[in-house]
This record gives C-alpha cells, sequence and structure tokens, in this order.
C-alpha cells in the first residue's frame, strides 16, 4: 500500500479516538485500574498524552521519569498533560515532561500531536492552547497535517535565557552558534555537514554549557543546495531525538538572521520534514502527527517510589 493510504488509515483512527475523547473510549472498556494515556508521535518525536481535563495535573517529576523510561515505563520524548482550560482566552492547557523528569517550556511537535487530538473532538478549526510559552494557535493543514503558531522567537540574553553578558547572536564558543528562544532555549550551530557531527558528545557538553544557566537544546544545521536546511537535533533533558518542532522553528529564525533563508523553509530532520515559515505573528510550523497506541499505566506502577525498579 502506498504511503497516502497509510496516512489515511492513520488519521482515521486518531479521528476516531479524538472524536469520541480517548479518556472517554477507554474507560467505556472494561478498563483495568490505572491511568490512561495515549502514544503519539510526529516525525518520530515520541510522547506519552495524559488527559486530565476535568481533574488535578497528575505529573509529578517523579511519574515522569517512571512513564518515561524506555525499559521499565512506556518511554517518551515528552510527555504532554492535556488540563482545562483556567478561562475563556484559551480551550485547553498544556504541561510539558521531559523524559529525565524536568519541565519542559515547550514543545511544538506535542502541541501538534495534541492538537490533532482535541480539534478532532469538534468541529472547530481553531485551537488555542495555553503553555508556559503563551497562547499558541493551532490548526488543521492539507493532508491532515498541522499547524501550529509557536509564538514570536526570543531574542535577548534574559527572555533566552543566557549567563549575563552574552550576545546572542555571537556566544563565545566554538562553531559560532547562535541562541534563540522558543519558550526553551537552543544553540544553533551552523556546519558544512550535520550529518559529521558527532551528536552525542558535543550535545551533551554544549547542554550543560555555564552560559545556558537553565541548560539548552542543541542543533546543528547545514544548508542544502536546494534551500532547504538539514538538521540533527540534541534536546535539553531528552538527549538525542527524531524531531524537534521548536528547535525547528529556532534553526529558521537563527537561519534568517544569518542572511541563508528568507521566508518559509523546509527543515529535514531524521524522522522526517516540518514546514517552518517565520511571520510577523509568530512562526508557524507544520508537519503530520500520528497515533500509535494507547493504553494504561499500571497502578502498581503509579504507586512505585521513585528510583524503585519492578
Amino acid at each position: 500500500m502506498g504511503s497516502r493510504g497509510t496516512d489515511r488509515k492513520i488519521c482515521t483512527r486518531l479521528d476516531f479516538i479524538a472524536s469520541r475523547g480517548y479518556m472517554a473510549a477507554m474507560t467505556t472498556a472494561n478498563s483495568p485500574q490505572g491511568l490512561p494515556f495515549l502514544k503519539m508521535h510526529g516525525l518520530g518525536n515520541d510522547f506519552v498524552i495524559l488527559d486530565s481535563r476535568g481533574g488535578a495535573a497528575v505529573t509529578t517529576p517523579s511519574l515522569a521519569a517512571r512513564i518515561g523510561d524506555r525499559h521499565f515505563g512506556v518511554g517518551f520524548d515528552q510527555l504532554a498533560e492535556i488540563r482545562s482550560a483556567a478561562d475563556d482566552s484559551a480551550d485547553i492547557e498544556l504541561d510539558f515532561w521531559n523524559s529525565d523528569g524536568s519541565r519542559a517550556g515547550a514543545c511544538g511537535n506535542a502541541t501538534r500531536c495534541v492538537a490533532a487530538l482535541v480539534l478532532g473532538e469538534s468541529a472547530q478549526d481553531l485551537l488555542r492552547i495555553r503553555t508556559a510559552r503563551g497562547i499558541l494557535s493551532a490548526k488543521r493543514a492539507m493532508d491532515g497535517q498541522i499547524s501550529v503558531n509557536m509564538g514570536l522567537p526570543q531574542l535577548t540574553p534574559a527572555e533566552i535565557p543566557l549567563a549575563e553578558g552574552h550576545d546572542p547572536m555571537a556566544l563565545p564558543l566554538p562553531g559560532d552558534p547562535v541562541a534563540v528562544g522558543m519558550g526553551n532555549p537552543h544553540a544553533v550551530f551552523f556546519v558544512e555537514d550535520a550529518e559529521a557531527v558527532d551528536l552525542p558528545s558535543r550535545g551533551a557538553a554544549i547542554e550543560h554549557h555555564p552560559i545556558f544557566p537553565e541548560r539548552t537544546n542543541v542543533e546543528f544545521v547545514s544548508l542544502r543546495p536546494d534551500g532547504s536546511l538539514r538538521l540533527r537535533v540534541w534536546e535539553r533533558g531528552a538527549g538525542i531525538t527524531l524531531a524537534c518542532g521548536s528547535g525547528a522553528c529556532a534553526v529558521a529564525v537563527a537561519a534568517q538572521a544569518r542572511g541563508l533563508i528568507s521566508g518559509a523553509v523546509t527543515i529535514h530532520l531524521d524522522g522526517g520534514a516540518l514546514e517552518i515559515e517565520p511571520r510577523e505573528d509568530g512562526v508557524w510550523m507544520t508537519g503530520p502527527v500520528a497515533t500509535v497506541f494507547s493504553g494504561w499505566l499500571d497502578q502498581a506502577m503509579l504507586d512505585r517510589p521513585a528510583g524503585a525498579q519492578p
């Protein structure tokens, strides 16, 4: 079967789950006691989605780390917890967690996954999502893809943040990176060949560099002959990931600042391609999403003390 047929099956399954509300769909079918969740991904950037609308938030640093363990838990790059909006300025609220149990201020691909889920519950065309980044807008795009406005880039040392006295456009690090904030910090390195970079060693070292008081995501980018960009990502608190939405947005902003692109650009990540367009109202990101499976977190796993293994 061709990729279009496969994509149609994925979208149909996602629409079915979303049309019922996946929490409701799961709990009507003799579910075991525990916590229902959904596994989704955008370009292989994978997420556990928890739906806490109508109740209290459940995620803690310990729980996020236990679920995020790919051997003893479910495994994810980030966890996204959906909560009811506090007022009419947003439709939902989203909290993000890294697999090491730390908080993530923004996650573009997880935002698109949740947007697909919630937009499928009704006929509305635009979704307003409150995150630590602010209120983000998401909408359906062509071919079942989802677009999200990740907001205006943060370009001052205090916003990113950087240690005092450093210029975001000229960081004193080998490789002359650009620092950009997209609700989380990014260090963008333009290199001749992104494929040749030793990402595990360089990414880990830069993430923890003292210039970045809250650590940083790290991107290595090369310009392709057709004007598109090749990107490899080391995510703060997660390590190497197949894609990073906020990272792709930061790369487009940095590439425009360096005069490498103007306007919309295709960015090729390990898991596929995103379309990024910096506009006056923010940086728009468009790409595919997919649902993988639904399940329940066993109560024994939820009750397990932090650090304890089964």
